[in-house]
């Protein structure tokens, strides 16, 4: 017993029942009765004018982003059933161009908001991925899902929707590639996860198993109930601290600063990427913004700094991507490579 005490918090509380206290994550609960308490002060109202704004805010962003977080809680819990060489396999080496575009095409397929794509690549890179197709993941999704695609088609039209998919997914692929060869060349970590598909690997067995796994009964569902909780608890976190901030910064930053300066030019342009990196928050609240950037600013370049930029600045996937990397370098590159290249066509498409 005494070598088990002996090691770290995690071991000693796992092995040493009542022994070890467990840490209060401040972070999290902090943040959650902050936004609890803005609902509820949004149904009540009264107080003064922030404080009715901030407790708005915090019910707009929740009644936007509840459904997202409940499916990717949901899809966390299936993929973290599923065999292990079973998500590899679907996405193809690590490492790859075809793994790359593989990762970029179902980010834009997969149907969620931007807070349950983070959950969902998060798993994925536990799952193995690589950090560039988990990256190229992220950055090729959080405002393509299907629902969001026909409302923004709606605003702008399709001709502006098509071409921001496509350019989302150029984007996508080249970060994901870069990533990649960044982490061949040993300049950012590669994933601990990963695993090598054997030579006999066949997809017939492991949909099966995957299957039995996945099947609807009260065992599995109990698990993948369990697991998406505990996997996603994490991610929850950094998303409730955005609300609360998301919200202050609606109650204490006038929004006719931000307005007021969004027109096709350069300096419309920097001002787009500082306002998407401040008030960026669920991808339901960034397409109507971003579709009154085009139609009424005629800043179509803006517009689409606006959904892209909101991403790749959005601290919470800075965060999450260090807390499953471990590492800052691997954090901050999906700023850095990205948003050069967001500025670049946000730039083309003003012209």
């Amino acid at each position: 017993m005494a070598s088990c005490c002996g090691g770290g918090a995690e071991q000693a509380a796992s092995c040493c029942g009542t022994s070890a206290k467990r840490r209060v994550d401040w972070i999290l609960w902090g943040s959650l009765v902050l936004v609890a308490v803005g609902i509820v002060g949004h149904f009540i109202g009264g107080g003064p004018a922030w404080w009715g704004t901030f407790a708005h805010g915090s019910y707009e962003f929740m009644s936007k982003a509840w459904w997202g977080l409940l499916a990717g809680i949901v899809a966390v819990g299936v993929i973290g059933r599923l065999p292990e060489n079973l998500v590899p396999g679907l996405l193809g080496r690590g490492g790859t161009f075809g793994g790359i575009l593989r990762a970029t095409f179902a980010g834009v397929l997969l149907d969620l908001c931007n807070h349950g794509i983070l959950m969902v690549g998060a798993q994925l890179y536990r799952k193995g991925a690589s950090l560039g197709q988990t990256v190229a993941f992220l950055v090729a999704s959080p405002w393509n899902s299907l629902s969001l695609t026909l409302i923004l088609a709606a605003m702008i039209g399709w001709k502006w929707m098509l071409l921001f998919i496509v350019a989302s997914m150029v984007i996508g692929i080249l970060t994901g590639w870069i990533i990649d060869l960044l982490v061949k060349r040993g300049k950012l970590p590669a994933n601990a996860n990963a695993r090598e598909l054997p030579d006999d690997f066949c997809f017939g067995p492991a949909f099966r198993e995957a299957f039995g796994r996945l099947k609807p009964n009260a065992a599995n569902l109990r698990e993948i109930a369990r697991t998406g909780m505990s996997e996603s608890r994490m991610i929850l976190r950094w998303i409730f601290l955005g609300v609360v901030i998301a919200a202050a910064i609606r109650a204490f930053v006038p929004p006719d600063k931000f307005h007021a300066i969004f027109g096709p030019t350069l300096l419309g342009l920097i001002s787009t990427l500082v306002a998407t990196t401040l008030i960026e928050v669920c991808s339901e609240g960034s397409s109507p913004i971003a579709a009154d950037l085009l139609t009424r600013a005629a800043a179509p370049g803006n517009a689409f700094t606006f959904l892209m930029a909101g991403a790749a600045t959005d601290y919470t996937e800075v965060m999450v991507l260090r807390e499953i990397t471990k590492s800052w370098k691997a954090a901050l590159a999906l700023p850095l490579i990205t948003v050069p290249q967001v500025l670049l066509i946000g730039w083309l498409l003003n012209q």
